[in-house]
Formats: C-alpha cells, structure tokens, sequence
C-alpha cells in the first residue's frame, strides 16, 4: 500500500505538466515516444533474458504494449477534447475495469459495476461547464479507452508476476515491459507523428525528462510492484486516490478559475456511483 501511496503522489503532478505545458504544443505521439524511449534507457542496463526465456520475456512485452505504450496513445489524445479536471475525473473509472476484467479471468460478473459506469455518464454531464458537444463525449471515451488499457495491463501483470522467476530481482525483468511498449509508440509516432510539433523549448524537453524518467520509469515499475502486494479490491480503490491528489495540484497551481462547485458536485455524482458499485462487494484477491 505505501508503495501505491508513493507513486500516487508522484503521478499528482503529471496531468497537470502534460496538459498545461505538452498538449496542444508538443505532438502526442512523440511525447509519448520519449517517454517511453526514456523509461527503457533507464531499465535496459539491468535487463536479463537467462533464466527468464521468451516466453515470459515476450508476455511481460505484451503486457507493457497495453499497460503502458496503448494506454498512453489514448491518453494524450484525451488532452485534446478534455481540461486537465476532467481527465483526472473521468479515469474514476479505471476501478471499475480492474474489477470487471478481475471477475471475468475468475467467471463471475457483478452488475453494479455497469450501473456504476452510467453514474459517471450522468457526473460527467454535471461536470461540463458548457454544453454537452460531440467533442466533450469524444473526449470521455477516449480516456475510457485509457483507463481500459491501464486496468488490462495491472490485472495481467498481477496474473503474470505469479510465474515469473522468483530468484530474479524484478528490476531485471521489468525491461521487458518497456520494452514491449517501444516498437508500439515507434510505430505509431511513424505513422501520426507531426515533426513540426516536437518539443522546442527547454521547458518542454524538462517536463518530458520528468515524464519519462520519474512518472514512466520509477512510476510504473513502483506500481506495478505494489500491485502484487495487496488484493485486487484495493488495487482498484488506489486507481482513484490519484483524483482527489491530481485535482488538488491543478487547482491550486494552475487552474485557480475552475468552477470548484460544479466539479465537485460532478464529482461525488461519480464517486457516490462508484460506492454503490462497491457496497458489499467481497474482497478481490
């Protein structure tokens, strides 16, 4: 749990860096691209393959491909149709996938989780400053397609950590997972990349070197270890304790003329959703 408390505070800064100083700017495809490219630099000096094999070595890739390298395309495009407040918002979802996907791998289905997800639908609408447009819902479920791909990869890792070997420090392995997202995002950057929007300013290339080597590098290794260590229902609980940490960062440092009234109702509408989801549901292991 302090591992996740950790890297929760450590990702609180990243949606407000990417919206205020990345989005619109710097292309998505690139940013994300550097700072996977990054995150990888700083694993590869310890990857290991003896004692792993391929196979394990390209499940962990696959894993990292979902988790991490698809994920990120959805979410930097979410930045384009969304304010940095309602991404944060929207990814309440995210606990809803984890379980979902938990019960499916396990043959069980909890339908509150679907009443759950129209809760949001409807604090979503509440949230909106402006009128509902093609756009604003264009952006929620691109963020939908994030959370998917993040909860996917956090219940395939947990599954996978159980076979890895276990005389093999998991720095060595975790290589592989970015590993698996590179040729993702090389590819993507090839085919949908702007060079005339790549990062120019030092500001720019600062905030990608944090991103890269900090949020992606130490943050996603940190989570994902962390993730092994406690049952799938607090796994998806700590999925939402970045919100309230990332709102509480962008209001306060960026975003001082939000409607704080409304976001907040909009807020507890998805919250109060997500709480009903989860009322006496068994512990997940």
């Amino acid at each position: 749990m302090a591992i996740l408390v950790g890297v929760t505070l450590l990702w609180a800064f990243s949606f407000s860096l990417i919206g205020v100083y990345l989005s619109g700017q710097v292309d998505a495809t690139f940013a994300v691209l550097t700072r996977i490219t990054l995150a990888l630099l700083v694993f590869a000096p310890m990857m290991r393959l003896r004692g792993l094999g391929w196979r394990l070595a390209l499940a962990l890739m696959a894993v990292g491909a979902v988790e991490l390298g698809l994920m990120y395309v959805f979410f930097y495009q979410s930045f384009l149709w969304l304010s940095v407040p309602e991404v944060l918002l929207f990814t309440i979802l995210t606990p809803i996938y984890v379980t979902l996907l938990d019960d499916a791998l396990k043959r069980r289905f909890d339908a509150r989780c679907l009443l759950a997800a129209l809760g949001a639908v409807a604090g979503a609408a509440v949230i909106r400053y402006q009128p509902i447009s093609a756009d604003y819902w264009r952006g929620f479920l691109i963020v939908q397609g994030a959370n998917l791909c993040f909860a996917a990869g956090q219940v395939a890792y947990r599954r996978l950590a159980r076979v890895l070997p276990t005389d093999m420090p998991r720095r060595a392995l975790f290589g592989w997972f970015f590993a698996g997202a590179w040729p993702l995002a090389f590819l993507l950057f090839l085919a949908l990349g702007d060079t005339d929007r790549l990062a120019s300013t030092p500001v720019q290339w600062g905030v990608l070197l944090w991103l890269g080597l900090m949020a992606s590098g130490l943050g996603f290794y940190a989570w994902n270890q962390g993730a092994t260590q406690v049952d799938a229902g607090t796994l998806a609980v700590m999925n939402n304790a970045l919100i309230p940490a990332g709102l509480a960062v962008n209001l306060i440092f960026w975003n001082h003329d939000a409607d704080v009234l409304r976001l907040i109702i909009g807020a507890l509408v998805i919250v109060a959703a997500l709480w009903l989801s989860r009322r006496r549901t068994p512990a997940r292991t």
